[in-house]
Order: structure tokens, then sequence, then C-alpha cells
């Protein structure tokens, strides 16, 4: 869900990537998949949906980093920060989940989350509250 004030935009996979992310830049790695698609756990998404979709990486990529990027949000002010909630699946040991953030004068990725090596193979959810002046990318 991607919620800025009081308009919530809820991001899934059912059709297609959601308006969030960049269409082109879902790197090589990444599938949309749900649990029947026989490729090991998890089994449903987060609400125990065994045909609901969710995005996956591959198996070919367990040595390498795959990235999704969102599309360009608005700057926030008092009255209108950005939550964005999501829900992941961390299958192995190894295996770490980054949340960045790019604001449009910066050529760097700033981390603002991560997380590696908890507990394995169930759904989590984290929120992650984005401030900002200019217009960024996550």
């Amino acid at each position: 869900c991607f919620n800025s004030g009081s308009s919530c935009e809820k991001c899934d996979f059912e059709t297609d990537l959601c308006k969030a992310l960049h269409e082109l830049n879902l790197q090589p790695g990444w599938i949309r998949r749900n649990g029947q698609s026989s490729m090991g756990p998890p089994y449903s998404d987060h609400n125990g949906n065994d045909s609901a979709y969710f995005l996956s990486l591959s198996s070919k990529m367990r040595s390498s980093s795959a990235t999704l990027r969102t599309n360009v949000f608005l700057p926030n002010d008092e009255e209108h920060i950005c939550q964005i909630t999501f829900h992941y699946w961390i299958s192995q040991m190894s295996g770490t989940l980054m949340v960045g953030l790019q604001k449009h004068s910066e050529d760097t990725i700033t981390n603002i989350w991560q997380v590696s090596g908890e507990l394995q193979n169930q759904w989590k959810a984290n929120t992650i509250t984005i401030n900002s002046t200019e217009k960024y990318e996550v």
C-alpha cells in the first residue's frame, strides 16, 4: 500500500506489475509467480492464498542481486508523509533485503532499511516512512 496522506494505493501483482513499479525496471532475476508455480516456497501469498501473485527472485540469482525501482514520487510536506508497507519473505540465511531512497538531486541511493538472516520462511510486514522535500524514487 503506497500511502500519501489519505490516499492509499494498493499494489499487488495480480494482473502485472503494480503502477508504483517501473514496468521496464524489472531487472533480470525477478519473476511474477504464485504459490502454485512449483518453484518452492512460499506456497502462498501473505494472506495464505496460493493463487495470488507476488514477485520472487529466480533461483539462478542466488549469488547476485536484483533491484526493483518505483516510479517517481512527489515531494512530501507536513500534511502528507509517505508511508510504504510491504510484505516480504526471506528463504535463505545469506539473503539481504534493502530499501533505498534516491532523491532527484543526488546520484547515490541512501539505504533506509534492511533485513537479513532473521526468522526464515515466513511472511513478515514492514512499514517505512519517507520524508523528502524533492522528488524521489524508492
